[in-house]
């Protein structure tokens, strides 16, 4: 991926093999195990659907395991440069962000997170607000 400034509008990201091949391929699996069950009816025919959903299933749990893991060490990482950027009485209410709101706050510069953390423990903001008031993006091109 080029590492073009990145922004909100711009920071979400696809990747092609899961989006575009994966994907498509799995639901098309379905699709076609389906037609073929109603064609030609038959208890190998309903196996084959049986499959062809749980590998769609699986191709979504997998991408979402990965996407969880990715969350709970952004999560850690967002915790220990809180404790190192933050001064009292901010650090001791680092515990009153919810994981959604320090994934968000991932995106702050260091010079702008104590008051954008301020105005997300007084405001209670969602993830997208945070996004949304950052003004010195710093960006996060290892999520996937």
């Amino acid at each position: 991926m080029s590492k073009t400034s990145q922004t909100f509008a711009n920071h979400k990201r696809s990747d092609p093999l899961f989006h575009f091949f994966m994907v498509p391929v799995a639901v098309i699996s379905v699709i076609v195990a389906a037609v073929r069950l109603v064609r030609f009816p038959s208890l190998g025919n309903g196996w084959l659907v049986v499959v062809a959903v749980a590998a769609t299933v699986a191709v979504f749990k997998i991408r979402l395991y990965a996407l969880r893991v990715q969350d709970r060490v952004i999560r850690l990482e967002e915790r220990l440069r809180l404790m190192a950027v933050l001064k009292d009485p901010l650090r001791s209410r680092i515990a009153e962000l919810s994981g959604s709101q320090l994934i968000a706050l991932r995106f702050a510069s260091d010079a702008e997170l104590p008051r954008l953390v301020e105005l997300t423990l007084q405001e209670k903001l969602s993830r997208a607000e945070i996004k949304k008031a950052v003004v010195d993006w710093r960006p996060d091109y290892s999520r996937i």
